[in-house]
């Protein structure tokens, strides 16, 4: 029987740990500042006390085993927010600093996020930004990132979500006057397909809805597309519509100052769903005092 007393020292964990994530004692050791013996040694010590083996040894490689890995798994995340709460009390009373590292779609990119991060940069000297684009939902705490920003989409029951940019927006149809005088204007949705479209598609291939609102009538139409662009290439989506190559569905913001100079003309104006805009949102547990920061700059806005 394991003895359960005093089951285990913290600093066991961690050279467990290191030993899963490098696959290896000397890795373990060189990364610890250990010796791989006392590297070794620690894990063995933890297999007894847990009565469980943990990892499986050969001449060329150590991997966890099942039992292993999920203690692995549970242990990371407890890990993460105890160093982010040592750090956190260590630099209580000191200037915030450090990186404040953000998973977010390229949506907000355009015209969102770039003053915002403007003035938080500027309030905030010494905190750094690394922003990793892309449109897919992901695990923000495996991809090893403070917080997310995304529009709409269902998020764990252990994420915090908090308003960041406009409280809502909407989809915008547009074309070019070159186009509307040589194709004609669509007066519904429902004429949309017989007219060239070009659509955005996410990078899980699914093409961006097209879906519109009217007086409680809703209508969704799938236009094949004749010019079909991946989402992280909007830009040039937009930039192919004002050449007259067709019929675009995106955001409004982003149509605006073309409408303003006549590049571009809206199209089924009554139609244009609107949504609720971007959210900010994080583990409830884990607060480093970049993010903190960050959440308190955008939540006084």
């Amino acid at each position: 029987m394991p003895n359960n007393d005093d089951l285990v020292r913290l600093d066991d964990l961690v050279v467990f740990l290191a030993v899963c994530d490098l696959r290896g004692f000397r890795a373990a050791a060189k990364r610890l500042g250990l010796s791989p013996s006392t590297v070794s040694e620690t894990v063995a010590h933890l297999e007894a006390r847990l009565d469980t083996p943990l990892l499986v040894r050969t001449t060329r490689s150590v991997a966890p085993t099942a039992a292993g890995q999920a203690l692995a798994d549970r242990l990371q995340p407890v890990l993460a927010e105890t160093r982010a709460a040592l750090r956190d009390t260590a630099s209580a009373q000191r200037e915030v600093r450090g990186l404040l590292r953000l998973n977010i779609t390229g949506a907000v990119m355009v015209d969102i996020l770039p003053p915002l991060l403007d003035r938080f940069l500027s309030a905030y000297p010494s905190v750094r930004i690394e922003l990793v684009v892309e449109d897919r939902l992901i695990d923000i705490a495996a991809a090893g990132c403070d917080a997310g920003i995304r529009y709409g989409e269902h998020l764990a029951q252990d994420m915090i979500a908090v308003p960041i940019g406009p409280a809502r927006q909407r989809m915008a149809l547009a074309a070019a006057p070159s186009y509307l005088t040589s194709r004609g204007t669509p007066s519904h949705p429902r004429d949309l397909p017989r007219h060239h479209c070009i659509r955005l598609r996410f990078s899980s291939g699914v093409l961006v809805p097209w879906s519109f609102e009217q007086g409680g009538e809703a209508v969704t139409v799938d236009p094949p597309g004749r010019l079909i662009v991946g989402v992280d290439g909007a830009a040039a989506a937009i930039d192919l519509a004002c050449r007259g190559l067709g019929i675009i569905a995106t955001f409004e913001n982003w149509l605006l100052p073309l409408f303003d100079v006549g590049t571009l003309v809206p199209v089924l104006q009554d139609w244009w769903p609107d949504f609720e805009g971007p959210r900010l949102y994080f583990p409830d547990r884990f607060m480093p005092a970049p993010l903190r920061a960050f959440i308190d700059f955008v939540s006084g806005i």
